[in-house]
């Protein structure tokens, strides 16, 4: 056998990412390396530009877009509805959530085994998808039941008391239309497999924060893990035109208000790296115990777990109904209001509400109800800034605070571009660009030291592994 044909099995071997290699479509390949008449007969761009079937494709996708940039914004004014009415609740009686979480939280566990793959964040299950070869199991994670039932249990937990978020789901949501969408017309194979769940993803980020750039980044950062060019035009397209549906209707307007404090070069810097080392400390400890979580519990407490979620999803909820009444009704839900007054400097909060945050937003996760991650990290990491700064007086609250929230972020999904990219959009404060940036990598460094595995890639394993891996064990 000749050394040509010996090389040849090992050239073809496919990318890691994917379970099949990627191949263009006959017309997209170069005159390169084809015979003189081939070349003569490749067809002109123009044939591109006009092609019937490449518009249908194009109108498709962008329809796709717009419906998920919908669809996250109706989930937004669901989800400000669900937290209005538990604080109408709450003001007719603070005691309220003793009996309304436990029970909330127990019938949305009870109710996420009728829509498999809806349980947890959203964003493990996004990854898993893009590494799954089988057309059936990235439909079971990526199907539009199992995101319908997510959205509706999300608000109920929501309502119900839990410290999640939104943006989590909005990603699945975000990438399920888009996947789907691919069987109503015929895709390139790269663009089922990958192309279209990124662009899902990287658009339900950019509707839910209203942060097109970070919905980029995240999704090459963080679920690519890779850039691909032919693969970046697809996630802008849909982003840019996702963006335009959320700016028509919604206004620019910045999640977690403005602010346009900033830290000047000298002694201020100190807080650069007060908040990286606690923020990363903070995020690591958060991550590596839903990790640990996620792989089973040992002893009576791993067994009561798995045979007994509804009553543990309970056991959670009065936990959290508990934490809720110690900090006077600011753990619950998604931290959004409670994050804008610590940046905006509006209101002060108790000084134990980055802890208890904290705590809220463990107990959720692990409950095994559907929910995301995002705006109760940021908030946690608002409160965390906002008790450093009482320490750092030299540098401004609220510069301290946005350092708090990116530390803690990065802390947690150690995602370092993502994190200063994503506070600073919120914020619309550019001047606070390269601390973030130094804050986001020296709280991701300190976070590795503590939790070697990335928590979202850690946490998609599970739905790798469907035969052996547990409902349990696959929920977050």
């Amino acid at each position: 056998m000749s050394e040509k044909a010996e090389a040849a099995p090992e050239a073809a071997q496919p990318p890691v990412e994917l379970a099949a290699p990627w191949k263009p479509d006959p017309e997209d390949e170069p005159a390169e390396g084809r015979t003189v008449k081939q070349g003569l007969r490749r067809p002109h761009r123009l044939h591109h530009l006009l092609s019937p079937r490449r518009w249908l494709q194009r109108v498709v996708f962008w329809g796709g877009a717009i419906a998920v940039s919908g669809i996250a914004m109706l989930f937004a004014k669901g989800a400000e509805y669900a937290n209005h009415l538990l604080h109408v609740g709450i003001a007719w009686s603070p005691y309220l959530p003793l009996v309304l979480t436990p029970v909330g939280i127990a019938l949305v566990v009870a109710a996420t085994r009728h829509f498999p793959g809806s349980e947890g964040s959203g964003i493990p299950q996004t990854i898993a998808s893009l590494s799954i070869s089988s057309h059936a199991e990235r439909g079971r994670l990526l199907g539009l039941r199992t995101v319908t039932g997510k959205i509706f249990l999300t608000l109920i937990g929501l309502a119900s008391g839990a410290a999640v978020g939104r943006e989590g789901p909005t990603v699945q949501i975000g990438a399920a239309i888009m996947h789907s969408i691919g069987k109503l017309i015929r895709f390139s194979r790269h663009d089922m497999e990958k192309g279209l769940i990124l662009a899902g993803g990287a658009a339900g980020i950019a509707a839910a924060f209203n942060t097109p750039l970070a919905g980029i980044v995240f999704a090459i950062e963080e679920m690519s893990r890779s850039f691909e060019e032919r693969t970046s035009g697809t996630i802008i397209t849909a982003v840019i035109v996702g963006g335009a549906v959320t700016l028509a209707f919604m206004g620019d307007y910045t999640y977690f208000g403005h602010t346009s404090a900033s830290i000047g070069f000298g002694d201020s810097w100190i807080a650069v790296g007060v908040c990286g080392v606690a923020g990363g400390l903070a995020g690591g400890i958060f991550s590596q115990l839903l990790v640990l979580f996620s792989r089973g519990l040992p002893g009576k407490i791993g067994r009561f777990v798995r045979e007994r979620p509804v009553a543990f999803g309970a056991a959670c909820g009065l936990l959290l109904a508990l934490i809720g009444l110690a900090s006077g009704g600011y753990t619950y839900g998604t931290g959004y209001d409670e994050a804008r007054r610590i940046v905006e400097s509006t209101e002060a909060l108790p000084a134990s509400f980055g802890a208890l945050k904290w705590c809220a937003s463990l107990v959720s996760y692990v409950s095994g109800i559907p929910g995301g991650l995002f705006s109760p990290s940021l908030a946690v990491g608002a409160g965390l800034g906002a008790n450093l700064a009482l320490v750092l007086p030299y540098a401004p609250a609220a510069a301290v605070a946005l350092l708090g929230m990116v530390a803690y972020f990065a802390g947690v999904v150690q995602a370092p571009i993502t994190a200063f990219v994503i506070v600073m959009e919120m914020t619309d404060n550019h001047d606070m660009l390269l601390p973030l940036m130094a804050t986001s990598l020296i709280a991701t460094g300190i976070s590795r030291l503590i939790c070697n595995e990335p928590l979202y890639r850690a946490l998609a394993l599970p739905f790798l592994k469907p035969q052996t891996a547990s409902p349990r064990d696959a929920q977050h």
